[in-house]
């Protein structure tokens, strides 16, 4: 079995990487933590992964908005490196922070490949403050994106001041049309939130959670599916469990998170993991 080797970054208040790490060990891949100075100067460089990570945290405290320094160094520092990493059809993911990097980039929608145009922001919340909650998550069958293949719906936990999804209607549109909408806050029961709050927690416009690429191999969404890789770690954790009791049910032991994870690990296999 081919191994499948994952970077997650690390450095300057990006501090989601430890769980994010030992997720994707979880899911099979070989995962290393790698600090940003660490590929800047050659260190360590992307041509030796398959998968590229960028999660959560407040990389450089969110000043001048958040991701957005982030962004700038590895648009202007590791930009060349990116693009052939993505076009030798290397995975990126970016959750939260990541996802706000990956905007700022123009890495996401990336509607013309190797041009890093910024197109879609994610700012402030409407409600104008910090949201640190669960939410209920339901998926786009029609998506492109190799993470979700075969999810429907799962909770995940969100936590971020600046999660809102806006982009022009234009925008919208084309992300509609194209299926690059991935994932969208939902009702228990599935229904679209309808830019309800707390189920939608931001105002995100059109309920976007999470969009991706047009190849579906760049991925970036706000709430944390590395954050739920136990099944312990849902907040419903203990009534979950005397339901499987009286229901004679083994405990499920895997958060519902691993599967996102799972699936970019048995994708790369797929293709061939050089």
């Amino acid at each position: 079995m081919a191994e499948v080797r994952a970077l997650v970054l690390t450095g300057f208040g990006l501090n989601c990487d430890w769980e994010t790490a030992h997720i994707l060990t979880l899911a099979g891949a070989r995962a290393e933590r790698g600090h940003l100075n660490q590929l800047i100067c050659g260190a360590k460089t992307l041509r030796d992964y398959h998968i590229f990570v960028i999660g959560g945290g407040f990389s450089w405290a969110d000043d001048h908005g958040a991701g957005v320094i982030l962004a700038m160094r590895l648009k202007h520092r590791l930009r060349d490196e990116i693009l052939t990493f993505v076009e030798n059809g290397g995975l990126v993911l970016g959750i939260c922070n990541g996802f706000q990097v990956l905007v700022n980039t123009g890495l996401l929608p990336g509607f013309e490949p190797g041009r890093l145009s910024r197109q879609v922001a994610l700012i402030d919340n409407d409600c104008g403050r910090f949201r640190d909650q669960w939410v209920h998550c339901v998926f786009e069958a029609s998506s492109p994106c190799v993470f979700t293949r075969g999810l429907t719906a799962m909770d995940l936990p969100v936590r971020h001041g600046e999660g809102k999804f806006f982009a022009e209607p234009g925008i919208l549109d084309r992300l509609e049309r194209n299926r690059q909408v991935v994932v969208r806050y939902a009702f228990a029961d599935g229904r679209p939130a309808g830019g309800a709050f707390p189920e939608n927690p931001n105002g995100s416009l059109h309920d976007i959670a999470g969009i991706c690429d047009a190849t579906g191999r760049i991925f970036g969404l706000m709430p944390h599916p590395e954050a739920f890789h136990h099944w312990t770690n849902h907040p419903d954790w203990t009534w979950e469990k005397e339901r499987y009791r009286r229901a004679g049910l083994p405990f499920p032991e895997e958060g519902a998170g691993l599967r996102l994870f799972r699936n970019a690990v048995d994708y790369v296999r797929e293709q061939g993991a050089r």
